[in-house]
């Protein structure tokens, strides 16, 4: 009967480690160091502010830190007796605040309180003195959950609160919150705490608590915690629990459904050599012990991550939350492969993803995913295969064994979604060189025997200037581009297939890529169109409106129609007409240039 009441008694009094070590104060309070810093120079200062917006994803400590500023506002010992953050020691109000129940520190839901008549009790009450504290504080959690009226009735007391009051929000969803009320608090974004600061923290609390834990153990926790203090105390109170007292990397394995993370190097290593078998048996293996087809997927996809990140940052393998086998292997392979062939990897990993999660049969989707990665992995890259470095898919296949060779340095490996296409010179046995051209694509490779590739036919019109431009397309009635290349387009320089020109601020967007399609269109010949950093000449619609007013003037300074204008007051200069050949052709007298009269069919002369 003693033996039972004594393990009764010790079960009531457990308290689960996300509780037990809460912290109390901002020195124990992790990864949060930018927000730490403002509040005490703020604090030190006075520059106190009447109301805090703490936003972050769950479990990065909003609340926890609400009861810490509330309790650094009400901070009271025989020694101080004014706001302060240096909390050493528990003043009159912190016990029952970090506890949650103190009398004028109050503490709401807002996800059960989301009416105008719950605020319009607060705005009743702020109008009271505290009852012992220094100010009253209210804290509001999940704030962002407060009705349309409800947030209305608050901004008038949020903005003018009394001197004795103090209001801390709380939210994981701060765009739900309306910028009038975000702009009458201080806001501080809690970032997610990095894995490798997780891993120590769990590693000293399993210290206090004398529990025996693999540090893989410990990695695996925070990987799996996604930057959550909360969640992660919470799978080691769990691996605690799982383990009786001793916490194991496959235990928690075990427990958390993940693959061993060796197995998953295994597994991505059989994918990059493009061995099918021995992929699938992986998998089966991982499956059979527990593993979840979508969680492999997607921690093939972190290591890929990895692997990428260590060809560009070899010291992020000083990572505590990394194990041994990731650093080492990952780092080999970081060297071994090359960014197309983890791009790639990368991209159908994504893509596989989505795939298995949406499937019947997660298990058979995730197989047809590695199968897809293994055969993408014979191709060999675009650029492996114009330098003559790269294999062709004949000489990739499996050897007897079902095992392919290994990837050669530097990548050998390319390729992805998207088709490519490249080209080799073949001299067949019959004579006469012809093309072989690899159609690459993700589905299979495809080699068809062409004539060998002509040089670029000579062009069927010749275009030399924008004029030239401007005259086709009017051959071709295509006015919209007619009008943007007069108005948009300076020359910067031509030559036949390259076109080198200026765009001005209100050209189209699309404009580049017409001029360039219709080009080719149109001259029968490939053109390549760039925009330079050179000023160029003018636009056509500029030469043409210089022109204009160059003849305009011309003709007003003719002594023939000075004498119009001087006899006709009201008359005006309502056309130039420029002629192409201005030596040959002769006046046009049915529309001359200078109209001596008013148009009847005009109300008002002056606009001739």
């Amino acid at each position: 009967m003693s033996e039972a009441g004594q393990g009764s008694s010790s079960a009531a009094g457990y308290r689960v480690l996300a509780r037990k070590y809460r912290p109390a104060d901002f020195t124990t309070l992790i990864g949060q160091e930018p927000m730490v810093r403002t509040l005490t120079n703020a604090f030190d200062t006075g520059r106190v502010a009447q109301a805090w917006m703490l936003t972050g994803v769950r479990g990065v400590g909003k609340t926890t830190t609400a009861r810490i500023l509330a309790r650094a506002l009400n901070y009271k010992t025989p020694e101080i007796d004014r706001p302060s953050v240096a909390l050493e020691t528990l003043g009159e109000h912190c016990q029952a605040i970090m506890e949650g129940r103190h009398v004028d520190v109050i503490e709401m839901d807002a996800a059960s309180h989301t009416g105008i008549d719950d605020i319009r009790e607060i705005i009743e009450q702020v109008r009271y003195a505290p009852v012992s504290a220094r100010y009253k504080v209210y804290i509001i959690d999940e704030v962002h959950m407060l009705s349309t009226q409800a947030f209305n009735g608050l901004l008038k007391t949020l903005e003018e609160p009394p001197q004795h009051v103090k209001f801390i929000f709380a939210t994981t969803e701060i765009r739900k919150v309306p910028i009038t009320v975000l702009s009458r608090t201080q806001r501080f974004d809690l970032r997610r705490v990095d894995a490798a600061l997780l891993t120590g923290h769990l590693g000293s609390i399993a210290e206090k608590e004398t529990i025996t834990v693999e540090p893989e153990a410990l990695a695996m926790i925070a990987r799996a915690a996604e930057g959550s203090v909360r969640d992660s105390l919470s799978i080691f109170d769990q691996a605690i629990a799982h383990g009786s007292g001793t916490v194991t990397a496959d235990a928690v394995r075990a427990m958390l459904g993940l693959a061993d993370r060796t197995r998953v190097i295994d597994l991505f290593e059989h994918v990059m050599q493009g061995d099918v078998a021995a992929a699938l048996g992986e998998l089966r293996v991982q499956y059979d012990t527990g593993a979840d087809p979508a969680t492999v997927l997607t921690d093939l996809a972190e290591f890929t991550h990895l692997v990428t990140r260590l060809r560009y940052v070899p010291e992020a393998a000083e990572d505590a939350s990394l194990s041994e086998a990731e650093r080492t292997r990952g780092s080999a392979l970081a060297q071994t492969l090359s960014v197309r062939v983890l791009s790639r990897a990368w991209q159908m990993l994504l893509k596989g993803i989505t795939e298995v999660q949406t499937a019947a049969r997660p298990v058979s989707a995730a197989e047809m995913v590695l199968i897809r990665l293994a055969h993408a992995a014979e191709l060999p890259t675009l650029d492996d295969v114009l330098k003559g470095n790269g294999p062709l898919p004949s000489e990739t296949r499996p050897s007897g064994n079902g095992v392919r060779p290994s990837l050669p340095s530097g990548g050998g490996n390319g390729g992805g979604a998207a088709s490519a296409v490249a080209t080799a010179r073949v001299m067949p046995a019959g004579g006469g060189a012809q093309t072989m051209r690899l159609v690459q694509t993700e589905a299979a490779p495809v080699l068809a025997m062409q004539p060998a590739v002509q040089p670029e036919p000579e062009p069927t019109v010749k275009v030399a200037s924008l004029a030239d431009i401007v005259a086709l397309a009017d051959a071709a009635r295509d006015m919209p581009f007619k009008i943007g290349v007069k108005a948009c387009v300076r020359l910067v320089r031509i030559e036949p297939g390259k076109l080198e020109i200026n765009l001005t601020e209100d050209a189209p967007r699309t404009l580049l890529t017409d001029i360039q399609n219709r080009l080719s269109k149109w001259t029968g010949m490939r053109w390549l169109v760039t925009v330079s950093r050179e000023e160029g000449g003018q636009t056509l619609a500029e030469i043409e409106t210089q022109k204009r007013e160059s003849a305009r003037m011309e003709a007003e300074a003719d002594p023939t129609v000075a004498a119009i204008l001087a006899a006709f007051p009201r008359s005006k200069i309502i056309d130039i007409r420029i002629p192409e050949a201005a030596n040959d052709v002769e006046p046009d007298m049915d529309n001359p240039m200078i109209d001596p009269g008013i148009d009847p069919g005009v109300d008002d002369p002056d606009e001739l």
